[in-house]
């Protein structure tokens, strides 16, 4: 009499699934204007703390009366591209300015920047987002013209 050696096969199971992805087309940042401050006129004496700013929709102060501003003045703007209804965090830490008659002489321009756009088309014409910033100047702040660089980062 022959054994039987194997048992009863065992039930297969089979279940599906939804699989997606998702793709992001690159960002690309260009700029296209850079920040100006205009001219600076500081008064003799002995005073501190003026503060000359532009915001990043274009408003000017210059109210400190120990200060004469003049010249135009321009936000910095850029442009990015990227995906369609994206949110695109920018992030642009401050500046050091440095006065390109004496390298020992600096200011810090602290940055007035947006934190975020979102995008309304993929690629162009993408969405422009300006830069602003201020300075703070005293009596004994060098006379000379100051110079930076922004890093301007943009991540979504």
């Amino acid at each position: 009499m022959a054994a039987s050696c194997c048992g009863s096969s065992a039930s297969a199971a089979t279940i599906t699934a939804t699989v997606n992805a998702g793709t992001i087309k690159p960002l690309v940042v260009t700029m296209l204007q850079s920040l100006d401050l205009g001219s600076i006129t500081l008064a003799p004496g002995s005073w501190s703390n003026a503060t000359i700013s532009l915001s990043q929709t274009g408003a000017f102060s210059c109210s400190n009366p120990n200060t004469i501003c003049s010249a135009a003045t321009a936000v910095a703007k850029y442009n990015v591209q990227g995906s369609n209804n994206q949110t695109v965090r920018i992030s642009v830490p401050n500046v050091t300015m440095t006065n390109q008659s004496d390298a020992t002489q600096t200011l810090t321009l602290v940055t007035d920047a947006p934190a975020s756009v979102i995008l309304t088309s993929s690629g162009i014409p993408g969405v422009d987002f300006s830069i602003g910033g201020s300075i703070t100047v005293s009596a004994t702040t060098a006379a000379g013209t100051y110079a930076g660089t922004f890093n301007v980062t943009c991540d979504y």
